[in-house]
C-alpha cells in the first residue's frame, strides 16, 4: 500500500531538534513521564499497549518499565536509532499507523498517540489514520491521543478541537475525556488531551 509522505517526512532534517531535546532532557535526569503516567493509570495492570509515533522511544519505555506489553512504532528511521541506543531493550517496529493491520499486530488495551503525531500525519489522512486506530482498539480498548491544537511546530498543521472531534467520530470513535494536560488539568485553547473509545 503506498502512503502518502507525512508532514514530519517533509520537514525532514528540520525535525531533528526533537529528538536532540528530548536527549538531553533524560540526560539531565528531568521528568519525561508525564504521558506514560497517565496512560497507565487507563489501564490494568500488563495490558497490551500501542505505541504509535513512538519517537525516542520514552513513553513505550516507562510503559515496558511498568509491566505492559508495549508494541513501539516509529517511521523515522533516526529516532528509531536513539531508541535503540538509550532504550535497548524496547523493540520498534518502522511502521506508520495506516500500515497497522489489526489481522497482523492485534488488537489492544491502549493506543497512544501523544507527542503531536496527529499534526504530522499526512495530508487527508487524519480520519483514515482514526478509523485504524479504533480498528486497533480491544472491545474495551481506549485511545490516548494529545496534541498542540495550533501549528505551533515547523511543518504541522493546524487542528482545531472542533475538527479533531468531528474526525475521531466520523472514524467510530468518542470523546470520553478531554482535559487541558497529562497531569488532568481542565480543558485549555492551545493543547488537548483526549481519551477516546470505539463509539
Amino acid at each position: 500500500m503506498s502512503l502518502p509522505p507525512t508532514r514530519w517526512e517533509l520537514v525532514g532534517e528540520g525535525n531533528r531538534g526533537y529528538g536532540e531535546h528530548f536527549a538531553d532532557v533524560v540526560a539531565r535526569g528531568d521528568d519525561v513521564d508525564g504521558e506514560a503516567r497517565l496512560a497507565d493509570a487507563l489501564v490494568a495492570r500488563g495490558a497490551r499497549i500501542l505505541d504509535i509515533g513512538s519517537g525516542m522511544g520514552r513513553v513505550s519505555a516507562a510503559l515496558q518499565a511498568r509491566g505492559h506489553h508495549v508494541v513501539a512504532t516509529e517511521p523515522d528511521a533516526a529516532l528509531r536509532a536513539q531508541s535503540r541506543a538509550t532504550y535497548p531493550d524496547l523493540e520498534v517496529l518502522p511502521h506508520e499507523a495506516l500500515a497497522l493491520d489489526p489481522d497482523e499486530h492485534g488488537t489492544f488495551d491502549l493506543v497512544v498517540v501523544v507527542g503531536n503525531v496527529m499534526i504530522y500525519l499526512g495530508e487527508g489522512t487524519e480520519r483514515a489514520v482514526l478509523q485504524r486506530i479504533r480498528d486497533l482498539l480491544a472491545p474495551a480498548g481506549r485511545a490516548l491521543v494529545g496534541f498542540e491544537l495550533g501549528s505551533a511546530r515547523a511543518g504541522s498543521r493546524t487542528y482545531p478541537a472542533e475538527e479533531f472531534v468531528a474526525d475521531a467520530e466520523a472514524a467510530g470513535l468518542r470523546v470520553v475525556h478531554r482535559f487541558g494536560s497529562y497531569e488532568l488539568h481542565e480543558p485549555v485553547p492551545d493543547y488537548a488531551v483526549w481519551v477516546l473509545a470505539g463509539a
